[in-house]
């Protein structure tokens, strides 16, 4: 009896510890050589990093390949011991010479990714200038023991300013494609949508199928600044979920811009030399019941 007591007692203490999952999305701005041996950058972007248990980054512009290695290898041996850190990237994406890549950094010993898929190139006519997307998505699905949901997708995307609400509404036609794929109604879309501002309109929306379709969830809303400069007020960067599964699983008022401005006390200077976005998350509850049977 006093055992079972004080397993109990412990459990409660486990419990009041656990934390949720944290899913971010951040544009980065040009992520590559320059910021990578940019010690006070580099110092920012761990930090940012380090509070999400999955983070896609965009705008990651290293050909080499080799920034996104230095920032994973920092996470693992210098910033964050208690976790470890993996990586899965998209290919370098664009219709000329300016290329990107999708990068979803994870703590693998949370996560683990099941599959990814890069979305194919939907050329229209052949030409550059009629292609849905000047990026397209870069798609992974992950197994999530320790959350209520054990498995969704992320749909990772950023979008072209001046096609903005074209290629908002072309992830609607990328997320029947994925839930034909894999067979799951869980899926979260995430970047910088640039949906916001200048790059939408009122009438405009009214195309778009992810805002006229009620069961996706936009939780980052139009009143939102996902914006570093004071003379900004936009939110260009977006969560948008889908499926009565991991709606029920978010936790409430957890989904947000992350403003490091503030919260790392710098100044807009200094700020923007990390990037001119902030970072956009959203938690999900955890699932007690395994986290308890697994720690005690």
């Amino acid at each position: 009896m006093r055992t079972s007591v004080l397993l109990f007692v412990a459990g409660l203490c486990v419990l009041n510890g656990i934390s949720s999952l944290k899913i971010c999305a951040f544009n980065v701005q040009s992520f590559g050589e320059s910021k990578a041996n940019n010690k006070r950058v580099m110092g920012m972007l761990l930090k940012i990093l380090s509070r999400c248990d999955v983070c896609l980054i965009q705008e990651v512009r290293d050909s080499k390949g080799e920034a996104v290695q230095a920032l994973v290898k920092d996470l693992n041996s210098r910033f964050d011991k208690s976790n470890s850190y993996s990586y899965v990237e998209s290919e370098r994406l664009g219709r000329k010479t300016y290329k990107e890549q999708y990068v979803f950094i994870y703590r693998s010993n949370v996560l683990k990714v099941k599959e990814h898929y890069q979305y194919p190139k939907q050329e229209g006519d052949g030409s550059n200038e009629t292609a849905t997307f000047s990026r397209e998505p870069f798609i992974v699905r992950f197994h999530s023991p320790t959350t209520l949901v054990k498995d969704f997708v992320l749909i990772g995307h950023h979008t072209c300013p001046r096609n903005a609400m074209k290629e908002i509404d072309q992830l609607y036609t990328v997320f029947k494609g994925i839930h034909k794929k894999w067979k799951t109604d869980n899926v979260m879309i995430l970047g910088d949508l640039n949906a916001g501002c200048s790059y939408v309109t009122i009438k405009g929306w009214r195309a778009v199928r992810l805002r006229s379709d009620p069961k996706f969830l936009w939780l980052i809303g139009d009143e939102q600044d996902t914006t570093v400069r004071e003379r900004t007020h936009c939110a260009y960067d977006r969560i948008i979920v889908h499926g009565r599964e991991i709606i029920s699983c978010i936790v409430p008022g957890s989904a947000q811009p992350f403003n490091f401005k503030e919260n790392f006390h710098l100044t807009e200077e200094e700020a923007l030399e990390v990037s001119d976005h902030f970072p956009v998350e959203v938690d999900l509850k955890p699932n007690h019941r395994y986290l308890l049977r697994n720690e005690l």
